[in-house]
């Protein structure tokens, strides 16, 4: 199997760096869901952040995995399997925090009833 050229932009490097953003929208989401969710009660917004970090995380996860599925060769190669893993590792960790901020969103809501 050839290696791409080394500015060439291949479907796994794009799919890859595609997959780091999504994971990192979950990422950036969850944080700031999670850090709100200690705040105000009522406030809905905090748990649609969260909604979309566990989504994006998820969506981050699985371009990850599709990429290092169908790249064929290992980190290195150009392929984009290196930028996959970070894209699944990052997403992982959107989904998380987004279900940490979920989870709590849900344990305030019982609370004020």
């Amino acid at each position: 199997m050839m290696s791409p050229d080394v500015y060439a932009m291949s479907l796994g490097r794009l799919g890859a760096i595609v997959g780091v953003l999504v994971g990192l929208t979950g990422l950036v989401m969850g944080g700031l869901a999670l850090a709100r969710s200690g705040g105000r009660s009522g406030s809905r917004n905090g748990r649609r952040r969260a909604i979309v970090a566990v989504v994006a995380g998820l969506l981050g996860v699985i371009l990850g995995g599709l990429v290092v599925e169908t790249s064929g060769a290992g980190i290195g190669t150009g392929n984009g399997v290196g930028g996959a893993i970070v894209a699944m590792v990052v997403g992982l960790g959107g989904t998380v925090l987004g279900g940490l901020a979920l989870a709590r969103s849900r344990q305030r809501r019982s609370v004020t009833r």
